[in-house]
């Protein structure tokens, strides 16, 4: 039963849980701390002096920001790689590691929230699309349901988390009429916040290498490979240094579901490139200048084809039965899968859309110290909110961390009946 009294416990107990662990935990924590006071740092010398220490541009006025930004979205939405499985064909495997895709996906949306404000000139603007303080204007602007699609995608996932967390510290099964509904309707939201940010791509008539039809498809199917990536990793991890129980036919069965994604993000991806290569019209400029060069500039080309290329061997990794069940090949792919996604989603998107600019002119990008410092910052403060999540989480779903367990027997409300 919730009372406040259980619930004001709850965060007490789990932040004391938080706050004490061995030396290598404490190494991890202070690790992630640096980082995240050098990005700080990095981001009150980008305040004071403006995006000017920035590498972008005019021509180029996105750039590494909201590449990592477009990236950790895809890795948000990849949650629901889990959810389809668990709760719609009720697999029991995977249900049991579903709240870890969930964790996945808070850290990552707070990470986009993060890339998005460093992206601003002037963050002290940002109360403007703050509703009923500024002015939102929806729903005819894209950025406005992106901000309502990425909150509302974080507050469902918060909540679903902290009540299932919460359940298993009082040593009560969750409310499946409660649950349920909102994990269903993770599914929704999750295909929703990366179809959006493709919308915001797509909907510029003036960038013809976003302008298509495609995108929002391509976004999705990508997503579904690297966020998976990331997660598999992370549950081998977590098996060897927890008590978890995570069975090896759930991360199997994660990785066939991966080597359909890819599939099918390689074929959009060669849909894609087909129309622009053969059909030869002006616009074939961009992908010119992504997969050959342009007028002697190709500092994209290599990432480019690396991209490609790693995409199609972690494809064959993951689609072969013999090495998808293969921890070496297994773990290979993962690395492959996230490399091919994070360059395609990166400067592999956004510089050839704006390379060349609407008058010919080719600017080169490379992110500059300031801008790697700051992301390197916004990893670390995602990095630290999933690593105490499963601080506090992980004793919980043991049953070794409860209202019982937590407390000082003084402490500790009487049992009832």
């Amino acid at each position: 039963m919730f009372t406040l009294r259980n619930f004001s416990g709850f965060i007490s107990d789990t932040l004391r849980l938080v706050t004490k662990g061995g030396r290598l935990y404490y190494a991890w924590v202070g690790f992630l701390l640096l980082l995240i006071a050098i990005g700080a740092g990095a981001y009150i010398g980008q305040l004071n002096n403006g995006l000017i220490v920035t590498k972008m541009r005019d021509q180029v006025s996105w750039g590494f920001y909201i590449g990592n930004f477009t990236f950790l979205v895809g890795v948000a939405a990849a949650a629901i790689m889990l959810v389809i499985p668990a709760y719609v064909y009720d697999w029991e495997p995977i249900k049991e590691i579903t709240i870890l895709g969930e964790m996945l996906a808070i850290s990552a949306l707070i990470m986009c929230l993060g890339f998005v404000m460093v992206d601003i000139g002037r963050p002290d603007r940002f109360w403007h699309i703050i509703p009923l303080v500024g002015r939102l204007n929806w729903p005819q602007s894209m950025l406005a349901w992106d901000v309502i699609v990425l909150n509302l995608y974080l507050l469902l996932n918060w909540f679903v988390v902290t009540y299932l967390l919460f359940c298993a510290y009082t040593e009560r099964h969750y409310v499946k009429k409660l649950v349920l509904p909102l994990v269903l309707l993770s599914i929704p939201m999750a295909v929703s916040i990366h179809t959006v940010t493709a919308y915001l791509y797509n909907g510029l008539a003036a960038r013809p290498f976003w302008n298509s039809a495609i995108l929002a498809p391509r976004f999705l199917a990508s997503a579904f490979c690297s966020g998976p990536a990331i997660l598999l990793i992370l549950l081998q991890v977590l098996r060897k240094t927890t008590k978890l129980s995570i069975k090896d036919e759930a991360i199997f069965k994660i990785a066939e579901l991966m080597a359909y994604t890819m599939g099918f993000n390689l074929f959009l991806t060669a849909a894609e490139a087909f129309k622009e290569l053969y059909s030869g019209t002006e616009h074939m400029v961009y992908f010119q200048y992504l997969l050959f060069g342009l007028k002697g500039h190709t500092t994209l080309v290599p990432y480019a084809w690396a991209s490609i290329l790693c995409g199609l061997a972690a494809f064959i990794l993951f689609l072969v039965p013999r090495t998808r069940t293969n921890w070496v090949t297994l773990n290979i792919g993962c690395v492959l899968i996230y490399a091919s996604v994070y360059i395609e989603k990166g400067m592999g998107l956004i510089i050839p859309g704006l390379t060349p600019d609407v008058l010919g002119e080719i600017y080169v990008y490379r992110p500059s110290l300031t801008e790697i410092a700051v992301a390197a910052g916004i990893f670390a403060t995602g990095f630290l909110v999933f690593t105490l999540m499963l601080k506090a989480a992980v004793p919980m779903m043991l049953g070794e961390f409860t209202i019982t367990k937590g407390r000082s027997p003084k402490q500790a409300p009487p049992q009832q009946a």
